[in-house]
């Protein structure tokens, strides 16, 4: 800051000693520091506040104060210095404050003399700050304000096109427009009376200029929004105070929003300032403007405006409403909804004291409620949040209105109130605006009156919270309902009373969903309603820590069995994952601390720890979440917590889920900040400590002690992480283990200033663990990558990695991986070469390169950073290299393709520079030398590569090439694959022609081709098969980096706009030529890869050209656009534009031009490119050439795709939808086939993803009035459309007639539903369209009735259903009609048939109505079961009304409803079955149209019955179903000896679910009634066993068997299909061989073992052979080369065999060892499910009573990693039990060490290596071999010393030794053979060698353990050394 003014006068007032006021003034004035000057300024006040009344006349004072002014007007309106002058000046002394006034005055009129137009805003903003202390100089600043707005106006016109200084000086005229309002508030307290308003006055002409200039504004469509907005407010603001009479001004505000303003009546002054809103028509957001105007500047409050004020409230209202169907912006759309509810503010202040009129007009029954609803219901599902919770405040001020209309009346019995509620809860609970509605209801109604219509409403609300769309909705409405309660039941009971009843209510219904819920209800119940809940009731939490507790001890049998809680699973939390949850939410919330909880006994260490290891990925979190969340950031962390998370670190790192590792690394985190802040306190705590001397020592904790545990704590955590980075971890162990030392690196760093650090994990890292983080950089996963340099980077400043060697072996390394074909070797190169590129000696490793040697001088003291210097050197180094290549390339791109594809040099070059601040160079002059060669080396490498990906058919074509004509071989091919797809395809007949001999002849005898490649074979000495993928892959990959590269030199170096420019890096024309390469490559690619890519860089440019100062640089994307748009509409057959392909990369060349236009601009190129395309895409006239019309409709697809465009394109979607359907009619395949795609975008862009796979679901649908309110125009073109359609179905003769537009046309308006809310004011009533549907169900198309009865079904009211099925009846024929025309008959049925199942499925039917209903259908239904039985010819039809029998009598077996009004439809339906060729016999043939159909119905209505009768209820009573059905088991087995397998199916289908339902444990009475069904099915299973041919039936009845008691079915094996039980056992056996059915082998292992398991169990004889090839099948099915689902099977016949044969006290199977091999494989299965299913055979194990229950995990369901480490103790232990631990050990070493030979595994892998360019080497991405051997090893230490060897046993532990002792030096002869980096170059064979190693070494480290013979300990001893 500097003052110029009056200098020398303040130096002359300063004194010597600094120490007056001109002094401190003058020294201020010369301070550069913002915040010392601040403290100047305060100084310089407290001087001031000294100074008497005789001294505030000095000349001194006089000129300070003079100074200060201009010192407070220079400064920006938002500077801290400004607000600090102001608020100290505001407590001058009064002598003080007029003299102060005076000077601030004389600078502000100095101030509005300025003329320079950059400088109003800041004389506004001085204007501003000063409005409160004006005295006189009206006029000066009236003229200021008209100057300014002149002017500003003026420059917006000649801006036109720069949207940065448009928009710069739209917020300028914002200002004026606010400065002008305020002035006007302050016109009648500076001049008092009415002379101003003379017309003759100053004054009041300059305000009629201003006015004149406000309705200017108002009227201008050009300029912002909230420009025009605040013009409205200050046209009504100055009319109002310029206006008389008063009274009249209503009125007058009234007749401009209608429109009938009358100008001869109107003062003058206003027609001339304001004609044109009395003359012209006012546009939407005029008459908006106007209308929030009047709501906020006039007075409502107190009826001052009388009953004119009344009629204008109502006027303002209609007006608004008439808007809302109109406006389609959607920042229009967000103001409608902010004035709305704005007017329903203003009309609650009115009603406080209005007239009887306008209650009756605003009660809930009146016209404008009613419409105002209409509006609420409508928008409370827009897609914008603002509409949304405007909607919200409406309806909550509609009730508010309602009731203040009501004159005393009861508020709970109110007709309108309680209509509305019952109308609300009829909706279904997907309607989002439901919730939010019901919230106000309650609070208007209370919760009593809710609840008193349907308890289970809080039930229902938490059922719905699955849903995570609706969850934050749910939980808001829980928390208004359970607070409103809690307040209602606090006032009329007792807390005793009052707390049990509230608990039933909210809470109970809570914990059931915590225990039994599935995973993704019981998250959001848990993160949205349970903080709430405790928070509204904390007391609460005892009561859920007590049930749930009670419950899980329970259920690892501690007490007794109160609740029905399940311990859970992978899928339920239980009653410990409850607990959890409830704890972890109460401390994080600060209801309870981790020591209260451990304190009080509401937790135990063992329960926690139960929790970490549970199966359930949510319960882990949230036991981990109790430990590490707490409401205080400083609570000191407990023993007990360190001990837990170390427990918890050791099996939960290997997550497959990354939303649970996610958690896990931010949880940790949580917990290090803490550990972090906390130590802070203690160091404090100490250092306050030893101020006091009279602290006593013993009442306080020792805080050394606790720092020290956290420091031992820390270093153990990060030896863990470290340990985890382990040769062959998993993906996920290393993401975990690298994120959570990343957390720890950057929390435990050493800040400035910090002098005491509990822990730096730079102490803790030595030369191993930096080795490792390097190899990670060989993960094939890029995360891992990036976690691992993250970390090296946060810790480089204290890494010491100058070696040389060392970093010339890596830097090569690098290099070669580069050149890799292996896409993913050049992103590790990237990332090992940004690590190089930090150590000083990189640059001595790269200048060893004669060419940057020469090209780079190096100078000792150049002031360049050691990363700039290296950079610019390992760039140089690529490109060097690069050259080279490209240069290869262009002679053979074959050869470079399979030898150095070039794209992994860019990649390197592209990281290297976005880790450099390209802002802030030092060698400028050589980065700009470097800066033109990429650029033109981009060019080059772009032109060897292009003609592959700009090719027709990309994909492929080039031939395997083995000899040296293949050069030549490539030009041919690309000669004959050039572009076909461009616009003159379309118009002449091309033929692809056979090669031409002569062309091939002179492409081979080439010259320099011919040399090339005999060159390349003379350097190679053999020639390499190149694949077409390699070559694709090559080209594209490079033209993906080019553009990358380009794209981020345009992004990321500072322009240089003049050719001196000293500071630029990348010029002008630079810029433009990069501009031209990606408009032709995004124009002209083919392949989706290279312009996708292409897209991506040229987004990075069209960014910065939008906000270029360079005028050429700005305009170029419109110009582009306006060009490509001319191209496109011109259909020149000369064009490349690609015409099929979606056309290619010109949509996304289109998105990105049009991205790049400013957000808050008007889009007018938006608005201008959609209304080309729109009238492309639905051309007016035929035209030839329709190449435009696919274009328009591809882009148009991308342009509504793109979520980027906002709300800005959905006034186009009603275009888009009509372009479509029309679209669809074409002739021309490609304009169909755009059109279809166009329509599946806007169908998700109008409903949103589909996530569910129901149909029927309401999700993803909206009501009628939503939708065509949100797009009106589609209601006429919809219905125009369908009946147009619907002409086409009626025809007489039943021709074939199938309209294009049908199925779009059925399809969206499927996706519509009325609501419960539809009242009587919605013009666009859905009762229109009805008829047409109904007829388009007479289509000869069988597909198209199929999709018009599902249509139909949303678009009649529930309550209209029965009457609409009754007509539809109706109109059936009758038997004797003479000519039936079958389509309409199967069309009405598919009808009847969908609105019956809606009907009964619906929660929201009135009972009363449904009984009658009823029986109404099912009079009409028996009036044509003619059409069910033989007397219709047609089975289709049949088929169709069986359907609806079928669904009348499931729902009325499962509702059980009696009467004797229902015994004549069951009788019919008996006499439909017994008269059905299901029971006389079929003669019919499969070939019969109908066939399979009336089969599978006829079948269903047999199984549906059969259920019936076998209802305890029906057979107890004297119904027709249990007189017809008198022996339903004899009917059952019937249908199973079909011959059909479409009977067979469904039938043997109900037997397993009635067995299945029989076989539950929780099988009541009821439902233990379908075993009269299955009584002597035995026999017939069998035989259909032995028999069944169809495969999905042979499955069924092996399921069944499955299911059955094997001793009833094993005695009959003989008699019925002459098998004994051994004979049965080997036949299930061989299924399993013999099938290909992975469904039926997996049946048939279960069955088998069940087979093994009873006849060991209940038979003498034995079964060695069988037991054997038992074995054998179970242990071949659990490998990881089989199937998910037979691996799963194997799974669970382990889980019940366990008691049997792995754990039980007498070792009954001599091949156990092998079933807990097949244990062990399991539990690292991939498959979650797998190894959840495996698991629980630990957990079945532990419940055996000889197995020890020492560990805390007894009975309990633990994830597969803790599964794994018992199941090694449980077998250790049973090693010890069975006496067999010399026999068992050896195996167990056998397991530890691998079956595998090292020498062969190494050739195996050199063997697999092959072309396949994206290999990631191990399929199982979850094993890591090193963890089992670890815990299997740590068991086995345990077991030895309890080993006990005799002589005889000591041979096969000799023979391990010799073995590991061979295997030792293969393996160390392996290691040192392999090049140098092997982890980078040979990673594979380095990883496995590596793990074998381990392997090896614990294997001899175990066996030293032993006591052996001296021969083989010296053996062991040598193979060590």
């Amino acid at each position: 800051m500097s003052v110029c003014l009056q200098d020398h006068l303040l130096i002359s007032f300063a004194d010597a000693e600094d120490q007056n006021l001109a002094s401190l003034l003058l020294h201020c004035v010369q301070l550069s520091d913002g915040i010392h000057q601040i403290y100047s300024i305060k100084q310089i006040v407290t001087l001031l506040k000294k100074m008497d009344k005789n001294s505030a006349c000095s000349p001194m004072i006089k000129c300070c104060l003079d100074i200060v002014g201009v010192m407070y007007f220079s400064l920006g309106a938002k500077n801290p210095l400004k607000k600090v002058l102001a608020s100290s000046l505001n407590g001058l002394p009064e002598h003080l404050t007029t003299e102060a006034v005076h000077s601030f005055v004389r600078c502000l009129k100095e101030e509005l003399k300025t003329t320079d137009l950059c400088s109003y805003r800041k004389v506004m903003d001085n204007l501003a700050s000063c409005m409160e202390n004006f005295s006189l100089g009206m006029m000066t600043f009236l003229q200021f304000l008209q100057k300014s707005l002149i002017e500003i106006q003026e420059e917006n016109r000649n801006l036109s096109g720069n949207s940065i200084a448009e928009t710069r000086l739209m917020h300028d005229l914002l200002m004026a427009i606010k400065v002008s309002m305020m002035l006007l508030q302050k016109v009648q307290e500076i001049f008092q009376g009415s002379l101003w308003k003379k017309p003759g006055s100053l004054v009041w002409q300059s305000m009629c200029v201003l006015l004149k200039s406000f309705t200017n504004f108002l009227m201008d469509e050009g300029l912002l929004p909230t420009v025009q907005t605040t013009s409205g407010l200050a046209v009504i603001l100055f009319t109002k105070t310029m206006f008389e009479p008063v009274e009249k001004l209503p009125c007058l505000v009234s007749d401009l929003l209608l429109r009938s303003v009358k100008c001869a009546i109107v003062p003058e002054w206003f027609v001339s300032s304001c004609g044109s809103l009395c003359t012209e028509e006012l546009s939407d957001s005029v008459l908006l403007s106007l209308c929030h105007g009047a709501l906020a500047m006039l007075e409502w409050k107190n009826g001052i405006m009388g009953e004119n004020g009344e009629k204008l409230l109502l006027d303002i209202a209609l007006v608004l409403l008439s808007l809302a169907s109109q406006l389609k912006e959607s920042n229009m759309a967000v103001s409608l909804s902010r004035i709305l509810a704005i007017w329903t503010n203003s009309a609650l202040d009115v009603l406080e004291s209005s007239s009887q009129n306008l209650k009756c007009n605003l009660n809930g029954n009146s016209n404008t409620t009613g419409k105002l609803l209409e509006y609420v219901y409508t928008h409370w599902e827009h897609p914008l949040d603002a509409v949304r919770h405007q909607a919200k405040l409406i309806f909550k001020n509609i009730l508010r209105i309602h009731q203040a209309t009501l004159k005393g009346s009861v508020v709970k019995s109110d007709p309108f109130l309680s209509m509305l509620t019952e109308n609300l809860l009829s909706l279904e609970w997907h309607v989002k605006g439901k919730y939010a509605s019901l919230g106000c209801l309650v609070e208007c109604v209370g919760v009593e009156n809710i609840l008193t219509v349907d308890g289970t409403i809080p039930a229902q609300i938490l059922d719905v919270m699955s849903d995570q769309t609706l969850a934050p909705y749910a939980s808001d409405l829980l928390e208004t309902m359970f607070i409103n309660h809690k307040s209602h039941l606090i006032s009329a009971f007792q807390k005793n009373i009052w707390i049990n009843h509230w608990h039933d209510t909210w809470v109970s219904p809570l914990l059931l969903i915590l225990c039994e819920g599935n995973p993704d209800q019981t998250t959001y119940v848990i993160d949205y309603y349970l903080p709430k809940l405790l928070k509204c009731s904390p007391d609460s939490l005892s009561y859920m820590v007590k049930i749930l507790q009670a419950s899980a001890d329970a259920n690892i049998g501690r007490g007794r069995k109160l609740f029905i809680f399940s311990s859970g699973s992978c899928n339920t939390r239980g009653a410990l994952g409850a607990l959890m949850a409830c704890l972890r939410t109460a401390r994080a919330h600060g209801h309870l601390q981790f020591r209260d909880i451990m304190r009080d006994g509401l937790l135990s260490t063992g329960c926690v720890k139960q929790g970490l290891v549970h199966q359930h990925n949510q319960v882990r979190i949230d036991a981990l979440g109790l430990l590490c969340e707490t409401h205080r950031s400083t609570e000191i962390l407990t023993m007990e917590e360190m001990q837990l998370i170390q427990f918890f670190i050791t099996y939960n790192l290997n997550s497959q889920s990354p939303a649970v590792r996610q958690q896990i690394c931010s949880l940790l985190k949580k917990l290090f900040c803490r550990i972090q802040e906390s130590s802070q306190v203690l160091y404090k705590l100490e250092q306050s400590k030893t101020k006091q001397e009279l602290i006593k020592e013993s009442t306080k904790w020792d805080h050394f002690a606790t720092l020290q545990q956290y420091k031992d704590f820390m270093s153990s955590m990060c030896d863990k992480l470290f340990e985890a980075l382990f040769p062959g971890s998993s993906h996920q162990t290393r993401f975990s283990s690298l994120t959570i030392l990343g957390s720890i690196a950057e929390i435990f760093s050493a800040p400035e200033g910090q002098t005491q650090a509990v822990f730096q994990l730079a102490q803790e890292i030595d030369s191993t663990h930096v080795q490792t983080l390097i190899q990670c950089f060989a993960s094939t996963f890029e995360e891992v990558k990036v976690l691992a340099f993250e970390l090296l980077m946060k810790l480089h400043d204290m890494l010491d990695l100058q070696d040389l060697e060392n970093l010339h072996l890596l830097f090569q390394a690098a290099m070669d991986l580069s050149i890799s074909t292996k896409p993913y070797d050049c992103v590790t190169a990237s990332y090992l070469l940004n690590f190089l590129i930090h150590h000083k000696g990189l640059l001595s490793v790269c200048l060893k390169n004669q060419q940057v040697a020469h090209t780079f001088q190096i100078d000792e003291d150049m002031s360049a950073s050691t990363m700039e210097k290296n950079t610019l050197a390992v760039i140089k180094y690529l490109l060097a290299n690069l050259e080279r290549e490209i240069f290869q390339a262009e002679k053979s791109l074959l050869q470079a393709a399979a030898s150095f594809p070039m794209y992994g040099r860019v990649h390197c070059i592209t990281r290297a520079l976005q880790q450099l601040p390209l802002n802030n160079l030092t060698l400028m002059t050589e980065w700009r030398q470097m800066v033109a060669k990429l650029i033109l080396m981009s060019y080059r490498l772009s032109s060897v590569v292009s003609p592959i990906v700009q090719s027709s058919s990309p994909e492929g074509l080039i031939p395997m090439d083995t000899d040296s004509e293949s050069a030549g071989r490539l030009q041919m091919i690309l000669h004959e694959i050039q572009p076909r797809d461009t616009n003159d395809y379309f118009t002449q007949a091309k033929i692809l022609k056979e090669h031409h001999r002569g062309d091939f002849e002179k492409l081979a005898d080439d010259e320099p081709v011919e040399n090339v490649c005999t060159e390349i074979r003379d350097k190679e000495r053999q020639t390499c098969d190149v694949t077409a993928q390699m070559v694709l892959v090559c080209c594209w990959r490079s033209m993906k980096e080019i553009s990358l590269l380009l794209g981020m030199l345009c992004k990321l170096l500072p322009l240089q706009t003049v050719s001196e420019s000293s500071d630029g890096l990348i010029t002008v024309e630079q810029v433009k030529d990069i501009g031209d390469y990606f408009k032709h490559h995004l124009l002209q690619s083919r392949h989706r890869g290279a312009f996708e890519l292409a897209y991506t860089g040229f987004v990075m440019l069209t960014e910065i050209l939008s906000r270029c100062t360079s005028e050429s640089l700005r305009t170029l994307p419109q110009q582009w656009l306006y060009n490509v748009l001319e191209e496109i509409k011109s259909c020149d057959p000369s064009s490349k534009l690609c015409a099929t392909r979606r056309s290619a990369g010109i949509p996304f060349y289109i998105q990105a031009l049009l991205a790049s236009e400013p957000k808050k601009s008007k889009t007018n190129l938006l608005k201008m490119t959609m209304n080309e395309l729109i009238s492309l895409a639905v051309p007016v006239n035929e035209s030839p050439n329709i190449i435009p019309q696919v274009h328009a409709l591809n882009i148009l697809r991308a342009l509504f795709r793109d979520t980027r465009f906002g709300e800005n394109i959905i006034p186009y979607i009603a275009d888009g939808i009509q372009a479509a359907i029309l679209g669809f009619t074409s002739p021309v395949w490609a304009v169909r086939n755009s059109s279809t795609l166009l329509f599946s975008t806007l169908i998700t862009r109008i409903f949103g993803v589909k996530r569910g796979k129901d149909e029927n679901s309401k999700k993803n649908r909206m009501t009628g009035r939503e939708f065509f309110s949100r797009f009106p125009t589609l209601y006429p073109f919809l219905l125009r459309q369908l009946e147009v359609v619907a002409r086409t179905m009626d025809s007489e003769t039943g021709e074939l007639k199938l309209h294009p537009s049908l199925f779009l046309l059925l399809l969206i308006l499927g996706k519509l539903y009325p609501s419960p809310m539809d009242g009587t004011y919605s013009a666009l009533s859905m009762a229109p369209f009805i008829p047409f549907i109904m007829r388009c169900g007479h289509s000869p198309v069988y597909r198209s009735r199929e999709m018009a009865g599902r249509a139909l079904v949303p678009f009649v009211m529930i309550n209209q259903i029965p009457s609409t099925v009754q007509s539809l009846l109706a109109g059936l024929p009758e038997c004797t009609s003479p000519r039936i025309r079958q389509n309409s008959v199967h069309g009405m049925l598919i009808q009847v048939f969908h609105l019956l199942g809606s009907y009964l499925e619906s929660k929201h039917r009135v009972n009363s109505d449904l009984q009658q209903g009823l029986v109404d259908i099912i009079t009409c239904i028996k009036a044509k079961v003619w059409l069910a039985k033989r007397q219709n010819p047609c089975l289709v039809t049949r088929a169709a009304y069986l359907g609806v029998l079928v669904v009348l009598s499931d729902y009325l077996g499962k509702s059980r409803r009696k009467g004797t009004q229902l015994f004549g439809f069951w009788e019919e339906i008996s006499r439909v079955i017994s008269d059905s060729e299901l029971m006389t016999g079929i003669h019919c043939f499969s070939a019969v149209p109908g066939f399979t159909q009336y089969l599978q119905s006829i079948t269903k209505l047999v199984i549906s019955v059969l259920s019936v009768a076998a209802d305890p209820d029906f057979s107890n009573c004297s119904s027709p179903v249990a007189e017809q059905m008198m022996n339903p088991s004899s009917m059952v087995v019937h249908l199973l000896q079909s011959d059909f397998h479409e009977v067979r199916l469904p039938m043997l289908e109900a037997v397993l679910l009635w067995w299945k339902q029989v076989n539950s444990k929780q099988a009541t009475e009821e439902k233990r009634g379908p075993l009269s069904l299955l009584s002597d099915l035995e026999v017939t299973l069998l035989r259909m066993a032995k028999k069944e041919k169809h495969p999905e039936c042979f499955c069924k009845v092996l399921e069944i068997l499955h299911c059955m008691d094997l001793s009833n079915v094993l005695p009959r094996t003989e008699d019925s299909i002459k098998m004994n039980p051994k004979e049965f056992l080997n036949w299930a056996m061989n299924i399993i061989n013999a099938s290909d059915s992975i469904k039926i082998q997996s049946v048939a292992l279960k069955l088998a073992s069940k087979l093994v398991t009873h006849l060991v169990q209940n038979c003498q004889e034995v079964m060695e052979s069988e037991m054997r090839q038992w074995v054998q099948l179970v242990t071949s099915c659990c490998g990881d080369e089989q199937q998910t689902d037979i691996r799963l099977a194997a799974a669970e016949v382990l889980r019940s065999i366990t008691p049997l044969f792995l754990t039980n006290q007498k070792l009954i199977l001599g091949d156990t060892l092998a079933m807990w091999k097949c244990v062990v494989l399991l539990l690292q299965s991939e498959e979650l499910i797998v190894r959840d299913t495996a698991a629980d055979v630990i957990r079945v194990a532990q419940s055996q009573s000889n197995i020890s229950k020492k560990t805390e995990f007894a009975f309990r369901v633990v994830n597969a990693s803790m599964a794994l480490d018992l199941a090694f103790g449980i077998l250790c232990e049973l090693l010890q039990q069975w006496n067999q631990t010399s026999t068992g050990v050896p195996v167990l070493l056998e397991w530890l060490l691998g079956e595998d030979d090292p020498l062969l595994l190494l050739l195996l892998v050199c063997f697999m290596e092959d072309d396949n360019l994206f290999n990631k080497g191990e399929v199982n991405f979850w094993a890591e071999t090193l963890t089992n051997v670890r815990q299997l090893s740590k068991h086995l230490f345990l077991l030895i010393p309890a080993t006990r060897l005799n002589s005889p046993d000591q041979g096969e532990f000799l023979r391990l030794a010799r073995r590991a002792s061979d295997q030792a030096k293969i393996v160390t002869q392996l290691l040192k053979e392999l090049p140098p980096t092997p982890e980078f170059s040979k990673t594979v064979e380095f990883t496995r060698l590596a793990i074998q190693n381990e392997r090896i070494s614990t294997c001899l480290k175990i066996l030293t353990l032993l006591e052996l013979d001296d021969d083989v300990c010296k053996n062991k001893e040598n193979s060590e050394k």
